[in-house]
């Protein structure tokens, strides 16, 4: 039970109440230790009244209790081992748990019909009777409400598994008060008690059910009619599980939803195996179909949305998210997405607010981060956007390299980052930013990002005044932009360079050629509004003293990249 109540529930279908790991873990082994303790205590004990031989029948018990149930929780604390609460719990522990019930009342059932109708002990029919019992519960149950009902396969089996574990523990409740001798009379006299019409139909049903179990011709054909429907039934669920477990075949996933349709986790695969065979809509058909019958179905949901939002249908996508939400309110992946389609729809607020909440169900949401970040950014809100980009940037040092995002997000971001520290007046952290932005462009082999790091920190060496600093960023950055083959980079770091010179006093000669070359640049782009700039700036600045021009402008250029600050 602790186990199982360790954390959030993976599944929409179990609850948890979220036991911390940490009190957990130390519960088990308390537990664990007591079980040990307290069992070879017990059984010491039995061996000096009985011996060994008597003892196995308990030892069998004992054994199987710790195998089936002990075992597998100390397993489960070793990473890796986890078992999934919906397979344990239905399937599993059930059997298992079955397996020494069904141990234990063969004994018993053996012992009454050899002492009570001095016969023989039969048990192949007997467990004949188990099994097509075991099939009467748990099989026509699940099916008639998925096709007569249209509830899902899956959620009805486990609900009809819940119904029968209920009853399981009403009869043990009720055979463990037979040990109280009082309780005994007052529960096996019932029948003395019951008068009028309620003794009547009491009576009618014990003769039925007398009858049903009796010798009879039609008793026996109407059992055995019974029996053979159930195993047929049985044979037929057999044959859909086996069809539906072949998810990789698109043709079986297709057969079992032939026999029955109304299962969320079929429909789910069968519009995977739609999606990858070419049939997109087929998909979406399917996927539509599994949210109908299981609205918490994520796999079926974060499927219709890739479809929607490839066929850039949007709104639909953000109703879809919108109704989702109903049913999974503290699904952060849920949230992230339709914090992404809000804001596409729009609903600047709604976004933020469907961030805010993914990060505070899951810290880890680093996606969530990344776009409150930039949309704090974007309102000037530099204070709230810091600590969603340093956010990002920690859950990232976390990931293994193969689960990192791909670099074009990553290097915006920690250019953005050192932008809002700059703003804020944090320029040793906005430093940093710079120089990781470059070095992650660096071991990407990113050249045209390399440069770009250089341009803003030595921007903001000039804006300390740190012009030595500076001018040698500058020149490093218009070196890498000779290897880049991309004109209008080339053209605005020219640009950017000379209004340094200019600005710093260095020399105004130098800051013409600099604005020279980035006019010719912009001139061969048909850049506009920036060719514009560049040529009023140059033409602000005039071409006095020693005139540069298109013969001496390479040399002069040179100059500028050799300039040192004296």
């Amino acid at each position: 039970m602790l186990n199982f109540h360790t954390g959030a529930s993976n599944d929409p279908l179990f609850l948890s109440l979220g036991i911390p790991a940490r009190a957990s873990h130390a519960a088990v082994l308390i537990l664990g230790i007591g079980f040990v303790g307290f069992s070879v205590f017990a059984l010491i004990g039995l061996f000096k009244e009985v011996g060994w031989k008597p003892l196995l029948p308990s030892l069998t018990l004992f054994t199987t209790q710790f195998l089936w149930f002990l075992l597998p929780t100390t397993l489960s604390l070793i990473k890796g081992l986890q078992i999934p609460q919906s397979r344990y719990s239905t399937g599993v522990l059930a059997v298992m748990h079955s397996a020494q019930y069904i141990w234990i009342t063969s004994y018993y059932a053996r012992r009454e019909v050899n002492e009570g109708q001095r016969s023989n002990w039969r048990p192949f029919a007997y467990f004949s009777v188990l099994v097509a019992g075991g099939i009467a519960l748990f099989v026509p149950g699940p099916w008639l409400a998925s096709r007569l009902f249209h509830f899902d396969f899956a959620a009805s089996f486990l609900i009809f598994t819940a119904l029968v574990n209920i009853h399981h523990f009403i009869l043990d409740g009720a055979i463990w008060k037979l040990r109280d001798g009082r309780i005994a009379t007052l529960l096996l006299n019932s029948q003395e008690r019951i008068s009028g019409e309620t003794a009547k139909a009491h009576s009618r049903a014990l003769a039925g059910m007398r009858w049903l179990v009796g010798d009879a011709k039609p008793a026996r054909t109407f059992r055995v009619t019974a029996a053979i429907a159930l195993l047929a039934w049985a044979g037929v669920d057999q044959a859909r599980y086996y069809f539906r477990i072949h998810s990789e075949n698109i043709a079986d996933l297709q057969l079992a939803a032939t026999m029955n349709s109304f299962d969320s986790g079929l429909q789910t695969w069968l519009g995977r195996r739609e999606l990858e065979s070419g049939k997109p809509d087929a998909a979406a058909e399917a996927w539509k179909n599994a949210l109908r019958l299981n609205p918490t179905d994520s796999a079926a949901r974060d499927g219709l949305l890739q479809y929607m939002t490839t066929q850039k249908r949007f709104d639909e996508a953000y109703q879809l998210t919108q109704q989702s939400l109903r049913y999974s309110p503290k699904d952060a992946n849920l949230l992230v997405n339709h914090g992404i389609l809000a804001k596409q729809a729009g609903n600047r607020d709604e976004a933020i607010s469907s961030w805010k909440r993914a990060v505070a169900l899951d810290p880890s949401q680093m996606m969530a981060r990344f776009y409150l970040a930039g949309e704090f950014h974007q309102a000037g809100e530099c204070d709230q956007a810091i600590p969603q980009y340093v956010g990002f940037l920690g859950q990232l040092a976390h990931l293994e390299a193969k689960d990192h995002p791909p670099a074009e997000i990553v290097l915006p971001a920690i250019f953005a980052l050192g932008i809002c520290q700059e703003k804020v007046q944090r320029p040793d952290d906005a430093t940093k930013s710079y120089e990781l932005a470059r070095g992650i462009a660096v071991q990407v082999g990113d050249k045209n990002t390399e440069s770009l790091a250089d341009m803003y920190k030595a921007q903001l060496k000039s804006s300390q005044h740190q012009i030595g600093d500076a001018l040698s960023l500058y020149q490093q950055a218009l070196q890498l932009d000779k290897t880049l083959n991309d004109p209008h980079v080339e053209a605005q770091d020219w640009y950017t360079y000379g209004i340094f010179l200019r600005d710093s006093g260095l020399s105004s000669r130098l800051s013409y050629a600099c604005l020279m070359k980035s006019e010719q640049l912009m001139k061969s782009l048909n850049a506009g509004a920036e060719l514009k700039l560049v040529s009023g700036a140059r033409l602000a600045l005039g071409n006095t003293g020693k005139p540069v021009t298109s013969q001496n402008l390479q040399s002069v250029l040179d100059e500028a990249l050799r300039l040192t600050a004296k």
